[in-house]
């Protein structure tokens, strides 16, 4: 991967303190009766606002892919990633809303930003107890891999404090088939990072300069998913609840620094 330079960092702090705020508005609009189309559009405004570009909207993984229509990918329930928002799609209590938002900043025509990337999940109203659980569950095993980057060790590092976490809480579903990345340069750079352990990863030693996106993607029952007839979404396979949640990380000389931390995200975890 791409070793960023002390001027890319800068660019990609500043930039993810932007989306870490932006995220932050967009979780207060998550209340019993929004549509998850109001709260896309709201998170292009604050992007455009901000001097960005949305970085999932137009997303093709493929040359002959139908182009991701949302801003942010808005999952509820039993989808995991990748949902599409839609004005049909009213949130209610009970429900578990994933946003995740990615965004090139500073976004000017004829020239390339720099890219972050970061995901909440969000109760709607009041909600099961396992299901607040599984999101506190979720929420800390990101931290759990956060604390495992370090300068001079693997990257295998990461997946592994994830799973050993998650696997102490009881039993979850610790998604196989979608995994965290590198990003700053574009969406999605290498490597892959599992939120399990890969010896094949231990070989792959952090350095400053890396900037990783960490997402851990954890559900009450299963790990096996599938994609929706979409094209899009993927949930689920045994349609039980799951949660996503993703910081863009930067590996320094002497640790890391989250650049996409949110306002009072502290409060968040209490």
């Amino acid at each position: 991967m791409l070793i960023k330079t002390k001027q890319d960092i800068a660019q990609i702090v500043k930039s993810g303190k932007i989306i870490g705020e932006i995220l932050s508005k967009l979780a207060k609009m998550v209340v019993p009766g929004v549509s998850t189309f109001e709260v896309d559009a709201m998170a292009e405004k604050l992007i455009i606002k901000a001097g960005g570009k949305p970085a999932f909207k137009g997303y093709r993984s493929h040359a002959d892919d139908v182009p991701f229509p949302s801003t942010i990918c808005a999952s509820c329930n039993a989808e995991l990633v990748h949902g599409i928002a839609k004005k049909d799609k009213i949130l209610k209590s009970g429900d578990i809303f994933s946003v995740d938002i990615g965004m090139e900043w500073p976004y000017k025509k004829g020239t390339r930003g720099f890219f972050t990337d970061t995901a909440i999940t969000v109760a709607v109203g009041d909600i099961d107890p396992r299901t607040r659980e599984l999101m506190r569950v979720t929420r800390q095993s990101l931290e759990e891999g956060i604390k495992a980057i370090k300068p001079g060790r693997p990257l295998s590092d990461i997946g592994h404090a994830v799973e050993d976490y998650v696997k102490s809480q009881g039993r979850y579903g610790i998604v196989r088939d979608l995994v965290g990345h590198g990003v700053g340069h574009d969406v999605h750079e290498a490597p892959s990072i599992p939120n399990y352990y890969d010896k094949n990863l231990d070989k792959f030693i952090m350095r400053p300069g890396m900037v990783l996106a960490i997402e851990p993607m954890i559900s009450l029952g299963d790990w096996r998913v599938k994609t929706a007839d979409d094209g899009w979404t993927i949930e689920m396979s045994d349609g039980s609840m799951c949660a996503h949640y993703e910081h863009t990380v930067i590996v320094t000389a002497r640790g890391h620094e989250v650049a996409t931390r949110r306002p009072n995200e502290k409060k968040e975890m209490l």
